[in-house]
């Protein structure tokens, strides 16, 4: 695809335990800060930035990640993305990431908040070597329609392909068409108006650990579903179906402080500024 509204291309290394930035390029709509280090693990924080205030018709957006070894980085977003009326072409977002050995990304947008009338197309491929760990997520909002129906948007479509070694390892595939699924029905919102995705893939990710991890979402009191599921490799997937955005932030805020305190022994710091 040619003829991007926004590019960054963002390549990072460590640094004798410190992750700096080793290549930054963008144009058009879309812009990365300077870089947060929130405690004195080296491990850097980028927001991203669209400077256009959302995704409007035929919007395209290539965001291109790679890691050096043993570099961290969280990645998030500054505010949510929202997507408004696109009734000639889809908006489209692809990001390429690239880990190394013993690299580790956080990759933690906002929510993505599709309007009226809005079709979104966004995929995610990931190439990682075995000893590299990905933590990913996103959350689909229904914005705000005229007549206050939830889901009023066209199309939402979200692809992750991950790939090991250059073998395909995890296929996440979700496309929602509400004009033509029974949306609130078995098997796709069930009642629900927002639904939350958290991949994780590590080789730290062993019995024990699943264990403690199922255990603490089976003890949840939250007004949701949770659904977890293993991996072909060490890793696993995440499903919620919530009413609310805070409701599932609040599962992968507990989700991602576990990781944290098990794999690397920090406390994560807050990402949102609300």
């Amino acid at each position: 695809m040619s003829d991007w509204t926004g590019v960054l291309h963002l390549d990072a290394e460590d640094r004798k335990g410190k992750t700096v930035a080793k290549k930054v390029y963008y144009q058009g709509a879309f812009k990365v800060m300077r870089p947060i280090y929130h405690d004195n693990s080296g491990q850097a924080c980028y927001y991203l930035l669209n400077p256009g205030g959302g995704y409007l018709d035929g919007d395209s957006y290539q965001m291109k990640i790679s890691l050096a070894e043993n570099a961290r980085m969280t990645l998030t977003t500054q505010g949510a993305t929202k997507v408004y009326k696109t009734p000639n072409k889809y908006a489209y977002q692809e990001s390429d990431i690239s880990l190394k050995a013993g690299s580790y990304l956080e990759y933690i947008p906002d929510p993505l908040i599709a309007y009226q009338n809005a079709r979104y197309k966004q995929k995610n491929v990931i190439r990682m070597d075995q000893t590299a760990t990905f933590l990913y997520s996103d959350i689909l909002t229904p914005g705000w329609s005229p007549e206050g129906e939830r889901f009023s948007y066209t199309t939402v479509q979200l692809l992750n392909e991950i790939y090991m070694d250059d073998e395909l390892v995890v296929f996440d595939h979700i496309k929602l068409q509400p004009s033509e699924q029974n949306i609130r029905g078995l098997g796709f919102m069930e009642g629900y108006s927002h639904l939350g995705s958290m991949i994780v893939v590590s080789e730290q990710s062993n019995s024990s650990f699943l264990d403690q991890l199922y255990s603490t979402l089976s003890k949840s009191t939250y007004e949701c579903k949770v659904g977890l599921s293993l991996l072909s490799v060490p890793g696993f997937t995440i499903r919620v179906l919530a009413n609310s955005t805070q409701m599932i932030e609040k599962i992968f805020s507990e989700i991602h402080q576990m990781i944290s305190r098990e794999w690397f022994q920090i406390i994560p710091s807050s990402l949102r500024k609300y």
